[in-house]
């Protein structure tokens, strides 16, 4: 006889049978290598011996070690030992219960005779004469309780039977993944038809109604609702609710998780006891009007609902009050009282309802949870969840969110139904206006300031990136930057972004060059890249600028409501200037220009992130131009000439100091040009007269990251200068400068010796040099996309460098020193950042919670403290 053995993909299964038994070979011939742990494995692996019965209960220990791991990671685990003892079963099935899922006993019941021939064929394994015979005896008296210790379990009682045995494999019926929407998830209805066909029609359904005129369907082409349960109690018409409901979810037009008040009303249905409240009798006697059919239709329904769903490659979860990250896809009983009620405190708050644990503040999983139970004036993201009960049967909204675009659409309440026992509090301004008057909503309502916690980064080993996998954060970098982000960076809502520092050129073999145009022309060659753009590096300091169209925008975007609009910080993550006034008119200037070049409608956003140098060198790094460069070259200016005069006297006098003048003299010569280095950078600022601010990049909009990291939308270098110059052209304060650029072609020596030109005569006339890019995306190299071609390097001109290695560095035996400098160490760090910076804007843009955006920008800052040789 075939016996079929239907698995939980996400399971436990245990093997139960005699020494002798085939559960090895059972284990073998059905599940992979890696979905077994056995005991004598076990047992080998601390002992050296799997015969060694001393070692039993480290092996276990060992067991059930692995047995945890595999489970929290939601991992098919098969426990291949006897097991016939329902004590042995007991910490196994605790495991199982403990990590939410179900547990199957395979019990293979051979006879003695058969187990005692086998264990005679395993010369290693010598079992006393009595052992068999015990086991046989413990495992028949267990049989007896096997269904109250498995919820499914199988026993196959002879060879015939144990050969013939098949395997399949079953979905969780909270395992929606292949469903990938679109979808529109509808918060808390309760009653309220004629909300919810406002907001069906709104969204784009067309009802389909029956010969009473009553709604009983609605379908749309392309979308799919989900229901966040509480579609009953309290509201004018739970019947019709209802109807509408299950007609869609029978047409496939819906999905529907159930809520506490679905889970009580089922309970009266069938004649429970349960205590009428809470809108209960309401529904009750609006049923009481409707046929036996419809009521016991409603039955099965609502009987039949899951408690929750993963959706969209696991990119979405449902629930009706939302559900912990542990509990995405399980099944048990405090799995489904969590999605239908939450988790509360045990205590009450003075309007005698239960106080809820605020799960969602603690939530770090990558899929979005949307729920609602715990009605809100409007919709509030936490993290990465979102709570969309805006309290329609009070008065408020009827809200969805739709899926994957991340817009809220919501219609008003005819009126309040019902009196809620606690006041439900009024609409924050702007809360849910979204979606109304065709005004693009945005992405988050509401965002609650959420904490980045050290074990994101560590306790993660490290942050996941898409362009470089896992970037590893040391501990002792990382409580580094702990310490500047907590006590010196801005206002942690604006801190969205750190750049990459820099790789330099490979060292030039050219005569009185350390860095030439030369090698950065021929290592994007030589890995495929065809053109690139070579941008003015400004010496200035790097500067990231955020701003928004206005207070609202900030408010809603970014949580912030203390009248600031932006922000512009160091690569370190700090404000650029000492007040907030200062800020805010720096930020209007921007906005201004922003707002004429027309970038707002251009791009659809209500906010923006630019990639800037910020001038003069001297407006933000005057004490290390006093205490550093000053001090140097004061210092020199004063002792070498006077040792220049003393060896010409010296000279005068017939003294042999010819060569000494000389070097001395070119030290005099080179100071000079140091001091005349640094002072280009610097010039005398007031408030903003005299800043200015040069763009290059725009980072990010709403919804985008347009960093060129070949991802479709990103846009190449020649259009962020094009964005740039606008900028420039739209500001008449005359704070925006553009930056200039050349384009070269790299199969073309003319055209790369036009580019080299240039930065001959850029860095001539006193400028720092060049950057040279890709022009369009940074791209990979190698199969696994793991190996990225540097986003940029840097040129510096000869002068520049005075300033980086010392006014003498020209000098030939300290360049000979200096061409042995190990760039290894700088390539790596800059990749690293850079696709830390790019994951950071990614995260920005898709609507991450703010935690884990700074994953990505604390990796950065972090990285920063790596020992690296400054002058690089």
């Amino acid at each position: 006889m075939l016996t079929e053995l239907r698995i939980p993909e996400t399971s436990l299964v245990l093997l139960i049978g005699v020494s002798g038994s085939g559960k090895s070979y059972f284990a073998a011939r059905h599940f992979k290598p890696s979905q077994v742990v056995s005991s004598d494995h076990c047992r080998a692996v601390v002992s050296d011996d799997e015969n060694d019965q001393s070692a039993t209960g480290d092996a276990f220990d060992l067991l059930h070690y692995i047995v945890a791991k595999r489970l929290r990671r939601g991992l098919l685990t098969v426990v291949d030992a006897t097991n016939v003892q329902p004590k042995s079963r007991e910490a196994l099935l605790k495991l199982a219960k403990d990590h939410d899922v179900l547990c199957v006993g395979v019990v293979l019941d051979v006879p003695e005779e058969v187990a005692k021939a086998r264990n005679a064929l395993r010369p290693e394994r010598r079992l006393p004469a009595h052992v068999i015979p015990r086991q046989r005896r413990e495992l028949r008296r267990g049989m007896r309780g096997l269904g109250r210790e498995f919820k499914r379990h199988y026993v196959l009682r002879d060879e015939a039977e144990i050969d013939a045995a098949t395997i399949s494999y079953e979905k969780a019926w909270t395992d929606k993944r292949e469903l990938t929407g679109p979808f529109d998830l509808i918060g808390d209805v309760h009653g309220c038809r004629a909300e919810l066909e406002a907001l069906l029609v709104e969204l784009g359904y067309e009802l389909r109604r029956d010969e009473q005129g009553r709604p009983v369907g609605a379908h749309h082409p392309s979308r799919q609702v989900i229901f966040l349960g509480d579609l009953v109690d309290r509201g004018p018409d739970t019947p019709g609710v209802l109807r509408l409901a299950m007609g869609m979810v029978g047409d496939g037009d819906a999905l529907c998780v159930p809520g506490n008040h679905e889970n009580k009303l089922l309970r009266a249905l069938r004649g429970r006891k349960v205590t009428v409240s809470h809108g209960l009798a309401e529904s009750l006697e609006q049923l009481e009007a409707e046929t036996e059919e419809f009521r016991d239709e409603a039955v099965r329904f609502m009987d039949g609902l899951v408690s929750h769903y993963v959706l969209d490659a696991g990119r979405l979860v449902v629930a009706h009050a939302g559900l912990k990250e542990e509990y995405h896809g399980r099944a048990s009983g405090r799995v489904r009282s969590f999605a239908l009620y939450g988790e509360t405190t045990g205590e009450t708050d003075e309007y005698g309802l239960p106080v809820r644990y605020p799960w969602a503040s603690e939530y770090r999983g990558k899929a979005m949870v949307v729920y609602g139970h715990t009605p809100v004036p409007g919709p509030e993201w936490v993290n990465n969840t979102l709570c969309i009960d805006t309290g329609v049967v009070f008065g408020g909204r009827l809200t969805a969110l739709r899926y994957p675009e991340k817009e809220l659409v919501s219609v008003p309440a005819e009126r309040a139904w019902y009196e809620p026992v606690k006041p439900f509090p009024a609409e924050a301004d702007g809360g849910s206006a979204a979606g109304q008057a065709g005004e693009r909503p945005p992405i988050g309502v509401h965002r609650e300031l959420d904490t980045l916690h050290i074990d994101d980064v560590l306790g993660a080993g490290g942050v996941e990136t898409a362009l470089l996998g896992r970037v590893a954060v040391r501990e002792e970098n990382a409580l580094a930057a702990l310490e500047v982000m907590s006590r010196f960076a801005v206002d942690p809502r604006w801190l969205v972004y750190l750049p990459p520092t820099m790789a330099p050129v490979a060292t030039s073999g050219l005569e009185g060059y350390l860095e030439h145009p030369a090698e950065a022309f021929a290592a994007y060659r030589s890995q495929g890249v065809g053109h690139v753009v070579c941008e003015e590096k400004h010496m200035g300091s790097r500067a990231v600028v955020v701003v928004c169209r206005d207070e609202e925008a900030a408010r809603a975007r970014f949580g912030v409501d203390d009248g600031t609009t932006g922000a512009v910080c160091t690569r370190t993550g700090r404000t650029f200037f000492s007040s907030a006034e200062l800020t805010e008119e720096f930020l209007s200037r921007v906005r201004a220009a922003v707002t004429k070049a027309g970038l707002w409608a251009e791009f659809d956003t209500s906010w923006l992130v630019l990639d800037c140098e910020l001038l003069p060198w001297s407006a933000k790094a005057k004490e290390l131009l006093r205490g550093q460069y000053a001090a140097t070259g004061a210092a020199a200016r004063t002792a070498l000439p006077v040792a220049v005069s003393l060896l010409e006297r010296a000279a005068g006098r017939g003294l042999e100091v010819g060569p000494l003048l000389e070097r001395v003299s070119g030290r005099e010569r080179n100071a000079a040009l140091f001091r005349d280095a640094y002072a280009r950078y610097c010039w005398p600022t007031d408030g903003l007269d005299g800043v200015r601010l040069a763009p290059f990049q725009l980072l990010a909009t709403e919804g985008r990251s347009h960093l060129a990291t070949g991802v479709p939308g990103a846009l190449d270098h020649r259009a962020h200068l094009e964005l740039a110059d606008r900028l420039a052209a739209a500001d008449p304060s005359e704070l925006i400068r553009p930056t200039a650029a050349r384009f070269a072609d790299l199969a073309d020596p003319a055209s790369e010796a036009a580019a080299t030109d240039w930065w001959l005569s850029l860095t001539e006339a006193g400028g720092e040099g060049m950057v040279v890019k890709p022009l369009d995306a940074a791209p990979a190299t190698g199969p696994d996309r793991r190996s990225l071609v540097q986003p940029g390097l840097k040129v510096r001109g000869r002068e520049y460098l005075r300033i980086i290695y010392g006014p003498d560095y020209t000098d030939p035996h300290q360049l000979a020193r200096l061409r042995e400098r190990f760039l290894g160490r700088k390539r790596s760090l800059a990749l690293r950042e850079y696709a830390l910076g790019a994951e950071a804007l990614t995260r920005l843009a898709e609507g991450a919670p703010l935690w884990r955006v700074h994953q990505a920008v604390f990796g950065v800052l972090a990285l920063e403290s790596e020992p690296v040789d400054p002058r690089l």
